[in-house]
């Protein structure tokens, strides 16, 4: 019997991404934790911590996988809050005007024996250096409320970015590579 698939997240482009390779979570809940980040927590173990809770918050019985993931925009070592507010847009993207970030997406999957396997991509992005009314225009967009670091590069701010080594799809949520790696290692069926 083929193993379930529960999804512990409430992003619509999480979704989108798993179609993308042909799977449809048989269950989405949407985890309820903390992701205060800890004093002193480097970017890329937020990112994995973050992930790792979802995973761990949502119930998953018998026969069931668990996929999580976690997307952390950090210019160096400072981790970048959501965009909750167009104030808040507006100071991230000016922040990253002309510079380089990195973009930790996190992955964790707990497999039906309950053991958890997870994995991270570091993405470098760099915005062109943007005139403040370009700045304005992107926050008006309304685009990049609720974002990690205040942006969707899926979106208008595709053509914000002169420069990304890296994953896309882990910039848009879901580094679709290693969730295909991750879901095949657990018995789950992706072609």
């Amino acid at each position: 019997m083929t193993a379930r698939l529960i999804l512990a997240s409430s992003s619509p482009r999480r979704r989108d991404l798993l179609a993308q390779i042909g799977v449809t979570p048989d269950a989405i809940h949407s985890p309820d934790i903390d992701e205060s980040p800890r004093s002193g927590e480097l970017p890329r173990l937020y990112a994995l911590r973050m992930a790792e809770e979802k995973a761990e918050a949502v119930p998953r019985p018998e026969g069931h996988i668990v996929l999580a993931g976690d997307t952390t925009v950090a210019l160096g070592r400072r981790i970048l809050p959501p965009a909750d507010t167009d104030a808040i847009v507006a100071d991230l993207i000016a922040r990253l005007s002309g510079r380089r970030h990195h973009v930790w997406s996190a992955i964790a999957l707990i497999d039906t024996e309950g053991r958890m396997r997870s994995r991270i991509t570091d993405t470098i992005v760099r915005f062109k250096r943007l005139s403040d009314t370009e700045i304005a225009a992107y926050v008006a967009s309304g685009e990049g409320r609720g974002k990690a670091g205040g942006y969707a590069i899926q979106g208008r701010a595709a053509a914000l970015v002169d420069f990304m080594s890296g994953t896309y799809t882990g910039v848009v949520g879901l580094p679709l590579y290693e969730v295909r790696t991750l879901l095949r290692s657990a018995g789950y069926p992706v072609d």
